[in-house]
């Protein structure tokens, strides 16, 4: 999906000196992209709701940190930028905004160096892991547009079905992704076939096939509208990625650089974006925990 991307660098510093620094570069950067295509200025932005991988979320907070610009730090793991669209539209629609930011990132090498080995280690990986995405996204929610509109939102329950292998997070998010969409379809009354495009962020081919079975086990027809970020944003066919891609950027990037203009071309009416986490730390993984998931969907439709 590289050509729907508005900026692309081989440098994974991003001209910096540290990967942490290249992240937080990477939301300087997806943030000044946004104000530049929508002929704003940083003064006219109420709130930036952001979040990222990494301890206390540094990326997000470093990133504006001296900005001047109101900011609300998130922690959804990779649902990180369903929630924070979500958090943006219940903001922007109780009146309490009139632009909200929506913005997330995520870097392979930060988020390696703190979840799993160091680089230099040569760890090697194992069938079910995934890669993370080394990606940001920025997306405007503003009370009036011709843009893409949120319609509705579910908030996510955390579920832990007791999988406790760090490296097998979509087995662990599976779970949660299929919750959040059967609920949202029984709150709304909907069903399946009243989106053109049901995508999950990002459970990766072995947890998009464990949700398909779930959702099969319950009489719930997703046919060939389901799909998942993590499938989506490698070519596993000339991309050693395992089971695909990972992290906040993941979604974020997919959903800002290829869905978002879907619907805006009209080539997608009615999309249901799940953005799926995993909720562990290095310390819970030492000791023994399980891996909680989480999932929230935000249904968008075409604009005016």
């Amino acid at each position: 999906m590289g050509h729907c991307f508005d900026h692309t660098d081989t440098d994974s510093y991003f001209g910096q000196k540290t990967w942490e620094k290249a992240e937080s570069q990477l939301q300087k950067l997806a943030l000044e992209l946004l104000l530049q295509k929508a002929a704003l200025q940083p003064r006219s932005i109420d709130l930036v709701c952001s979040g990222d991988l990494l301890n206390q979320c540094i990326s997000s907070s470093f990133s504006l940190r001296n900005t001047g610009l109101p900011a609300l730090g998130l922690y959804g793991a990779c649902s990180t930028m369903a929630e924070s669209l979500l958090v943006s539209s219940m903001a922007v629609g109780g009146g309490f905004a009139q632009r909200a930011v929506a913005m997330t990132s995520s870097h392979f090498a930060s988020s390696e160096r703190q979840y799993r080995f160091p680089l230099g280690y040569g760890g090697q990986r194992t069938p079910t892991a995934q890669w993370t995405v080394t990606g940001s996204g920025a997306a405007l929610v503003t009370a009036n547009g011709s843009g893409p509109k949120i319609e509705a939102a579910t908030v996510g329950i955390v579920v832990d079905k007791g999988i406790k292998d760090a490296n097998n997070m979509g087995a662990a998010m599976a779970p949660a992704a299929f919750e959040t969409i059967r609920t949202h379809f029984d709150d709304l009354g909907r069903s399946p076939e009243d989106y053109d495009l049901i995508v999950t962020g990002d459970l990766g081919s072995l947890g998009k096939e464990l949700a398909e079975t779930m959702f099969q086990d319950a009489g719930i027809h997703m046919g060939n509208r389901y799909q998942d970020c993590g499938c989506m944003i490698f070519d596993p066919t000339t991309q050693d990625v395992h089971a695909g891609g990972s992290g906040c950027g993941c979604s974020a990037v997919v959903l800002c650089g290829y869905l978002l203009d879907q619907i805006a071309t009209g080539k997608l009416k009615r999309l249901l974006f799940c953005g799926t986490g995993a909720l562990l730390s290095p310390v819970s993984s030492q000791q023994g925990e399980s891996v909680p998931g989480v999932c929230h969907a935000v249904a968008i439709t075409g604009g005016n």
